[in-house]
């Protein structure tokens, strides 16, 4: 029996896909609590939690969401550079069937009234978010038939999307940023239920994510597929229809994100929502400990990288830091936790 001396327990935990994105997440607050008063102070009002580490969880809520996606894309050795675009695509499909009437040239004074009137929406409310995330859906599918069917690299294959697909979110709404005036659709991103309704959809797609690829034999093709797609084929696996699903999902990831970004700015904003995310989304992915080759995955570690990265800003913000110098130090802690993955870092 192999006698458990600290060494090898310590080895144990810092061979753990999370060791090191949790150590730059405890990191970062240990850095907040010594530096930053009152960065961790809990306010109660009404009924409801504010403060920094609330809008943390809120602010990365879009990202941990884009993560979960991207993980199983990447699980696979595929990566998905589309899902900014999809993003904006799915927010401009449920803007436009709330109030389709802004793309009429000229309004009546009762339809005016009408798209004002924060209870009024064209099509129901569950029609919009099904009919949204159907179609981010549909985007990921095309990225999966390319991959997969079509041998496309993946990164040639969603950059394909990534560039048309602001297009057709403009094409969609004719070009036209649409106020969304209903209120219950922001809900999504700024209903209060103890702490924000985005935390609790991150949690429920973390759970949901994590039920479907560990309590089933998908996480296993997947990381098969992953590690060696040839041998998963001659073992008899559907490779090809594996990847087909994870983009398909990756793809619903994006529409989830998507509707949470619209509703927290309430308008279709076609140029701006989701734009440069897939790469936060990538880097949250790396930062979690999952390997861009593929093969074995960690879900909560992605959830953490993306906090990590959110935390980084949010912590700069609050000494003052200006914005256009915040990119700048969050990539090198990105680049100092994503050291810490190299082989010559782990042998010491």
């Amino acid at each position: 029996m192999k006698t458990m001396t600290p060494f090898n327990i310590w080895k144990n935990i810092s061979g753990s896909k999370l060791f090191f994105s949790f150590a730059a997440l405890v990191s970062i607050f240990l850095f907040d609590l010594i530096f930053i008063p009152n960065f961790f102070a809990i306010q109660l009002r009404d009924g409801n939690l504010y403060g920094n580490v609330i809008d943390i969880m809120r602010s990365a809520s879009t990202v941990c969401i884009l993560a979960i996606g991207m993980t199983l894309v990447i699980a696979t050795g595929g990566v998905d550079l589309s899902v900014g675009a999809v993003m904006a695509i799915s927010a401009s499909v449920a803007a436009l069937m709330m109030n389709p009437y802004v793309m009429a040239k000229t309004l009546s004074a009762e339809t005016q009234r009408l798209i004002n009137d924060p209870t009024f929406t064209f099509a129901p409310f569950g029609s919009v978010i099904i009919a949204a995330l159907v179609v981010a859906v549909i985007c990921g599918l095309w990225n999966g038939i390319l991959v997969a069917y079509f041998n496309i690299p993946a990164m040639v294959a969603t950059l394909i999307l990534m560039i048309s697909g602001r297009g057709i979110a403009q094409l969609i709404t004719n070009g036209i940023r649409i106020q969304i005036f209903y209120e219950p659709f922001s809900y999504i991103a700024n209903l209060w239920l103890i702490i924000p309704l985005p935390i609790y959809i991150v949690a429920f797609m973390l759970v949901l994510t994590w039920f479907l690829t560990r309590k089933t034999a998908m996480g296993m093709f997947i990381e098969s597929v992953g590690a060696n797609s040839r041998s998963s084929f001659y073992s008899g696996l559907d490779e090809k229809f594996i990847k087909l699903l994870v983009y398909a999902f990756c793809g619903f990831c994006a529409g989830v994100a998507g509707l949470i970004a619209s509703s927290n700015i309430k308008t279709s904003d076609a140029n701006n929502i989701g734009l440069l995310l897939e790469l936060d989304a990538i880097l949250a992915v790396v930062i979690g400990g999952n390997m861009m080759s593929g093969g074995r995955f960690t879900l909560l570690g992605s959830v953490i990288g993306a906090l990590v990265m959110q935390a980084t800003k949010i912590s700069m913000y609050n000494l003052g830091v200006p914005a256009n110098a915040v990119m700048a130090i969050q990539g090198a802690v990105v680049l100092f936790v994503i050291l810490f993955y190299s082989k010559q870092v782990r042998e010491f």
